[in-house]
């Protein structure tokens, strides 16, 4: 099978079921169970369908032949054009034909994957049983949430813009906002939108929408799920919830949990990020790297890590009887999220064109300059992985079925490949990425000079600061921020002011 589901004659003795492989025999008639698996092929993968064979015990195959061929043809076209039956036709002259092999002659059906504004397809006239999904050697019925998933996916309007009339700017945590604000101002210095009142702020990101029948200012979707709280964001997405585990001992269950419903922090997606992400790269290495006083900070496995948990938390359907899991673990990161890709796995890999599941949260996370390459996320990760001599990352898709719903797992080894490493010198790329980390290494110099400058500007315009403020303001660990306040202080650009919890800093010129 080639990537776009060409049968090869030449390979037929190679071939097994899979999942974008199906066998059946037809001598006379076409069997009914085709179109089954004509409906999962097209609702997952794509796949190819053979008439004129049978699968023996040993999974080989062996030609049956079809009795007319001709006949099989009219009347596959015949029906598959019968809405009654097909509610789509995906396939055009090309995608059905026939082959003669050890004396016997087979059909063969490339079925190509469905368009997301396509899906569901279903056969009988009846979308809620006649909708089936492949996985591995099966054909299986999708679920409810599954089908009703797919209609979501078929608007170029993603859920998450729907305005919530029922709620109220006052329903989201205003903490949670805070804390954004913070963090776009640092990002955009000077830019009209810094200065405005709360609700002109959530109407501009897309938080909130006045275009309302009452003409009066409610939260978005988006907004609710990025700054909301738990026990009302689950009022609208019933089957809300966020879970990060830490399994860095093998004989305990977890040694450090965040989960939404804890009721010890909003629970939203916005806080779960920030929460979450400190903590999964808390020990990727960082080099030790000076350029005068400043320390290197961001490498870019931590672009990678932030990247991979933003796509997960955009491209979840948090409609779905699932939660976001992320894992943490000593040798991988596992993330997780209810939903399939909706452009393909094929096409994400690839990468140039982004589809996001809920289009407002992300451009929530572009504003504070997080995941702002639309459609380059997997690749990146994929290429940063590769020069990190890290095992290749993996991305499955589950089907829905059987009461789960559609699951999408990115797994990042973090173990060095030293083989792979090995390779990459003995082939002369190891000059050139040495290179390349001296590149990176002064832009990260440059990172660290502009978040001191940021902490000079803030308490510039707000007069002192407190260590607290001012991670929130960077988005670093207090550790990080403690480490750049001492640096400024021995470089006589700022001065602590009091002692303990109540210590600000200030500048020169204001003390």
């Amino acid at each position: 099978m080639t990537d776009s589901s060409v049968f090869d004659l030449r390979k037929f003795d190679k071939y097994r079921e899979d999942n974008r492989l199906e066998v059946k025999r037809a001598k006379e008639k076409l069997p009914e169970a085709l179109w089954e698996t004509y409906s999962s092929f097209a609702n997952t993968n794509g796949g190819c369908i053979i008439l004129g064979v049978k699968e023996k015990e040993d999974k080989s195959w062996y030609t049956t032949g079809l009795k007319d061929v001709s006949k099989l043809k009219k009347d596959f076209w015949d029906t598959i054009h019968n809405s009654r039956k097909v509610n789509i036709c995906l396939l055009s002259e090309k995608d059905v034909q026939d082959y003669e092999i050890n004396g016997d002659v087979i059909l063969v059906i490339n079925v190509p994957r469905a368009r997301r504004e396509e899906k569901p397809i279903y056969i009988n006239n009846d979308m809620w049983s006649g909708t089936y999904r492949r996985d591995w050697e099966g054909d299986y019925h999708c679920t409810h949430s599954s089908i009703l998933a797919m209609l979501r996916d078929q608007t170029d309007d993603t859920s998450d813009m729907k305005v919530l009339e029922n709620k109220e700017i006052k329903d989201l945590d205003h903490d949670s906002i805070r804390s954004y604000r913070i963090r776009y101002n640092a990002t955009h210095q000077g830019h009209p939108w810094c200065d405005l009142p709360e609700e002109e702020f959530l109407l501009m990101i897309g938080a909130a929408s006045d275009e309302t029948e009452d003409h009066k200012i409610h939260p978005t979707s988006a907004g609710l799920l990025m700054f909301g709280q738990f026990h009302r964001i689950i009022r609208e997405f019933p089957e809300y919830l966020l879970d990060y585990r830490e399994k860095m001992d093998p004989s305990i269950r977890w040694t450090d949990r965040v989960v939404s419903n804890s009721g010890e922090w909003s629970g939203n997606v916005y806080d779960f990020f920030t929460k979450v992400l400190f903590k999964l790269v808390s020990d990727v290495k960082k080099p030790f790297k000076l350029e005068g006083i400043y320390r290197i900070d961001d490498t870019p496995v931590h672009v990678a890590i932030r990247e991979a948990l933003a796509n997960c938390l955009v491209n979840t359907d948090y409609f779905l009887p699932w939660n976001v899991v992320v894992e943490k673990y000593p040798d991988k990161i596992v993330l997780s999220n209810p939903g399939t890709v909706r452009l393909g796995k094929k096409q994400m890999l690839r990468g140039g064109i982004s589809q996001p599941r809920n289009r407002l949260l992300l451009n929530m996370f572009n504003f504070i300059g997080v995941g702002e390459r639309a459609g380059s996320g997997v690749p990146d990760i994929y290429s940063i992985w590769k020069s990190e001599h890290f095992d290749d990352p993996i991305v499955d898709e589950a089907s829905g079925r059987e009461g789960n719903p559609d699951r999408t797992t990115l797994t990042l080894p973090m173990v060095e490949n030293k083989r792979k490493k090995q390779a990459e010198k003995t082939s002369g790329k190891n000059k050139r990425k040495k290179q390349a980390e001296k590149t990176n290494g002064n832009g990260q110099a440059a990172k660290t000079r502009n978040n001191k400058d940021q902490i000079i500007k803030f308490i510039s315009k707000n007069g002192s600061a407190r260590t607290g403020e001012l991670v929130e303001l960077l988005g670093l660990s207090e550790a990080r921020v403690r480490v750049l306040l001492s640096e400024m202080v021995d470089s006589n650009l700022i001065e602590p002011q009091g002692n303990g919890r109540s210590r600000r800093y200030v500048s020169r010129q204001v003390w």
